[in-house]
């Protein structure tokens, strides 16, 4: 399964339960977690055919910056 992770400035769970719907629409996205522990408030994003194009603009549509770790 492929991973890629991202920096995000996603910080809460209401910035996680903003996020999920637009996430879940990706569908090259099986599984995807944030640590909001972290500074970089680390995405990671895991499938087979994950498309990092599309998890880019999933995230910057609900309204968070997004970029590749």
């Amino acid at each position: 399964m492929k991973k890629i992770e991202f920096k995000t400035n996603i910080m809460c769970g209401n910035c996680i339960e903003k996020v999920t719907p637009y996430l879940q629409k990706a569908d090259s996205v099986e599984q995807w977690k944030v640590d909001t522990s972290t500074k970089e408030k680390v995405l990671t994003v895991e499938g087979d055919k994950v498309n990092e194009k599309q998890v880019v603009q999933a995230v910057q549509d609900a309204g968070y910056k997004i970029e590749r770790k």
